[in-house]
């Protein structure tokens, strides 16, 4: 398995396509815009969605399943839901084919129309809340807590592996509260979930915020989010958390009786992180030589490869490459040994540091007269060695070692591309490359924000939490703003 990979140097976009296909982690499929997850690829979205689902029941969630198919007057029921969705929406609207004897071939059956179309979910709020309404009577039914891992398409024009596809895979928490207040804490002890997931299982450092009422999600009253940083220096949206205020309750009068007897609509939240963290993974951690792995996501944290020849040899590093086996795995470590006769050592080298396995360990003939086994690091390329009686206690050390380093590594990154400016023309200039964060002051209407996008292409990620508010004047309109938002160009 060739590297050959482009650099990222040369042409960023290229070198992640090549990388996502040759570390085998996904390619496009025979469907447009829409992926074929691979195995190698599929088992780290496995580690992903594991993390998280623990984490989600530890916060009392339950998890369900609702239908793929939403009818199309649900939709029409909640009005910005509906405008947010309504390009990117799937229709369903015959049930059967039939063969044409004069076209040739299969075609639609007209006969076969359905009396109301449906849309292939592009999230589901419209149809969890249309459940929700037989669910609750009184507050002795709420809070709901439920979370859905699915798959849901929207269908984008134009598509990259992981980061957007017609067709993708998450989760998405569906909340129901008695008081604002609680839907309010559910949103913001969700986002927290998200932040702390990211940045302890994934090694990415992430902003915590605030979207602007332009880019809220369609039908919220409020969206936090996390916005991560790539080595390219363009932003990625790494999470979402909604409060929806009573919006969804109201368009499907979903009411209860509370504890004086008096009847009120329920409050909301919703959500979600999607199959495109695989992208921030990639994007955040990965070299010119291929992934870059976390170990607490890798599929396998060591991989031993023996150099051998001939069988006997072989025979005699087995024996100690299982005795090391059992003693990692006793210790928590995933790993691998590599026996296969059908490539060279070499070979496999290139291909677990082109998947981005954490640690190899590579034993010969000399290591076992020696009793000592050469250790690589995937994120530094260096070697050690380390007599085989301590690998079980060194190689957790190592690992753990390696998981700090990387989110280090991330966060210097993210500090030494962050920037704070005060004037439109260093904000313009900026923004005719890729300049990371650039904390600026917004006067706070959409229409400078739209203004600012249309001339430079810079977003605004999020509206920091937990920043001291900073008075002064806004870069484009020059009038008053009461703190800094983050701009950026994004994914």
């Amino acid at each position: 398995m060739g590297k050959h990979l482009t650099s990222r140097e040369q042409d960023y976009s290229k070198w992640y396509n090549e990388l996502v296909v040759k570390a085998d982690l996904a390619q496009n499929s025979g469907v447009r815009g829409s992926m074929v997850i691979k195995p190698y690829g599929f088992a780290i979205w496995e580690s992903i969605q594991a993390d998280l689902d623990r984490r989600f029941k530890e916060t009392g969630h339950m998890n369900a399943y609702f239908p793929l198919f939403i009818p199309k007057s649900y939709f029409s029921k909640e009005a910005s839901h509906v405008d947010g969705f309504a390009k990117e929406c799937a229709v369903v609207t015959h049930y059967r084919l039939m063969d044409d004897p004069i076209k040739g071939g299969v075609v639609v059956d007209p006969s076969a129309k359905l009396e109301e179309e449906l849309i292939v979910r592009p999230t589901s709020e419209t149809i969890i809340w249309d459940t929700y309404k037989d669910w609750i009577q009184s507050y002795r039914d709420l809070p709901i807590l439920v979370n859905q891992w699915a798959n849901v398409v929207r269908w984008e024009m134009r598509t990259r592996l992981f980061l957007r596809t017609a067709e993708f895979l998450w989760q998405e928490g569906h909340t129901a509260h008695a008081t604002e207040e609680e839907a309010i804490q559910e949103a913001e002890t969700m986002l927290d979930v998200y932040a702390t997931f990211v940045e302890d299982v994934m090694a990415i450092p992430v902003l915590r915020g605030l979207k602007s009422e332009g880019e809220r999600f369609a039908g919220a009253l409020e969206t936090y989010c996390i916005e991560a940083l790539m080595q390219d220096g363009k932003a990625l949206q790494a999470g979402t958390s909604h409060f929806l205020g009573q919006n969804f309750a109201k368009a499907f009068d979903v009411k209860f009786q509370t504890k004086e007897g008096t009847q009120e609509y329920v409050w909301a939240t919703s959500w979600g992180v999607s199959t495109r963290l695989m992208g921030a993974l990639i994007m955040t951690h990965s070299d010119d030589n291929g992934l870059v792995l976390p170990p607490k996501l890798a599929p396998y944290q060591v991989v031993i490869v023996p150099i051998y020849k001939g069988a006997g040899q072989l025979a005699a590093i087995s024996k100690v490459a299982e005795e090391l086996m059992k003693h990692l795995r006793l210790a928590g470590v995933s790993v691998k040994f590599d026996n296969r006769d059908t490539h060279k050592p070499g070979w496999k080298f290139n291909q677990y540091e082109l998947q981005g396995v954490p640690v190899r360990i590579a034993i010969g003939p000399k290591d076992l007269e020696k009793g000592f086994v050469e250790v690589a690091r995937r994120d530094t390329l260096t070697k050690q060695f380390m007599k085989q009686e301590e690998v079980a206690s060194l190689v957790p050390m190592l690992l753990n070692e390696i998981q700090v380093s990387l989110f280090d590594k991330a966060l210097r990154f993210r500090e030494n591309n962050t920037k704070v400016v005060d004037t439109w023309e260093e904000f313009e200039t900026l923004m005719k490359g890729n300049p990371g964060f650039v904390y600026a002051h917004w006067d706070g209407t959409s229409s400078t924000e739209n203004k600012i996008k249309e001339l430079t292409k810079a977003t605004i990620r999020c509206i920091p939490l937990n920043v001291v508010k900073e008075q002064g004047k806004c870069i484009y309109t020059g009038n008053p703003s009461i703190q800094r938002v983050v701009f950026a160009k994004a994914y």
